[in-house]
């Protein structure tokens, strides 16, 4: 089988990475095995009771986001990625959604992101 150029597809994909907050998602009551599958110390795992996960971007926003969810209640930071833009944290489900909360109202009223709204399961 012969392939012209005209048979070739050639797919760019750029990210252009707005103001935005993508995803801010808890859930709440995770099942044992999430855990261990989010590479997270099941040691602790008593005190957890919600899983918050959220996308942003410019990415380096994750660090603002981190220092913002530790300060605004007792949840833990365990993951953040300032090359993706990804912030995980844990803690009781009231924890991880007032981080949750203080992350998206900071960003949206002081930084003029677009955001999302925060999702549950």
């Amino acid at each position: 089988m012969e392939f012209s150029m005209q048979d070739k597809m050639r797919i760019i994909q750029e990210l252009v990475p707005g103001k935005q907050v993508t995803l801010a998602h808890i859930i709440a009551n995770p099942d044992q095995s999430l855990y261990y599958k989010l590479g997270l110390d099941p040691a602790v795992e008593y005190k957890r009771t919600a899983i918050g996960i959220l996308t942003v971007s410019p990415a380096e926003t994750a660090v603002i986001a981190a220092d913002i969810a530790m300060k605004a209640s007792g949840a833990n930071v365990e993951f953040v990625d300032r090359f993706t833009g990804t912030v995980i944290m844990t803690g009781t489900v009231s924890e991880v959604e007032a981080s949750t909360v203080a992350i998206v109202s900071y960003v949206k009223d002081k930084l003029g992101y677009s955001v999302c709204d925060i999702t549950r399961t």
